[in-house]
């Protein structure tokens, strides 16, 4: 039977908050607006929302066409600075991955740009280990269709999301796939969950999920 293990990324995998701010502001510099200053408190905010919903909730007074040149720079340097600079990435990620990918294909599926699940597989040199990514940049569709996208590209007969918000467990629900609550990330589950307090308990916990 195809296995797979589905990660999430910000809050499962690493902190990108404060670099991704950094690199915004210099988007919103080179654009020449005044009076605008995202803090990594901000992203911690918006983490694991759509880019639409992100944009709504960060620049509400910019609209139209200017606010779409200003997203698309903001995005544009978030993934070369993230492609140099990389983010905070939780301990053990890349011993825990080599472990689990001797039993289970692994995927990443995000709520992000096209490019930002590269420059981390490309920062970290993980290309190896990830098989295949989808996210909502690729088609504007929410995680749940996503996921369910991959599971079925790969052609898995089972497969768990490891995510750390509330709409991560929502999205592998309406999905149907199982869920890992990394409950050292950003957000709580209101339901009771499998859970993991450090990333390195995945090779204790997917095998009792799948």
């Amino acid at each position: 039977m195809k296995k797979g293990v589905i990660f999430d990324m910000d809050g499962t995998l690493w902190d990108s908050a404060e670099n991704v701010a950094a690199s915004w502001n210099l988007a919103i510099e080179q654009s020449g607006l005044s009076g605008i200053v995202i803090t990594k408190e901000d992203m911690y905010r918006v983490m694991g929302k759509t880019m639409d919903v992100i944009a709504d909730m960060l620049f509400p007074d910019i609209l139209g066409t200017d606010r779409e040149l200003l997203l698309s720079n903001c995005y544009r340097l978030e993934n070369e600075y993230l492609r140099k600079h990389g983010g905070t990435l939780y301990p053990d990620i890349r011993k825990t991955l080599e472990q689990l990918k001797k039993e289970y294909h692994l995927y990443i599926v995000s709520n992000c740009q096209v490019g930002y699940i590269e420059a981390f597989l490309d920062y970290y040199g993980f290309r190896d280990l990830i098989e295949d990514n989808q996210c909502y940049g690729d088609n504007g569709k929410p995680k749940a269709d996503n996921i369910r996208i991959l599971y079925e590209r790969n052609e898995l007969e089972d497969a768990v999301y490891v995510g750390d918000i509330q709409g991560d467990y929502d999205a592998s629900k309406a999905a149907g796939v199982k869920f890992i609550h990394a409950s050292y990330g950003f957000g709580t589950i209101d339901d009771p969950v499998p859970a993991i307090g450090t990333f390195e308990d995945l090779t204790e916990v997917v095998p009792q999920v799948l």
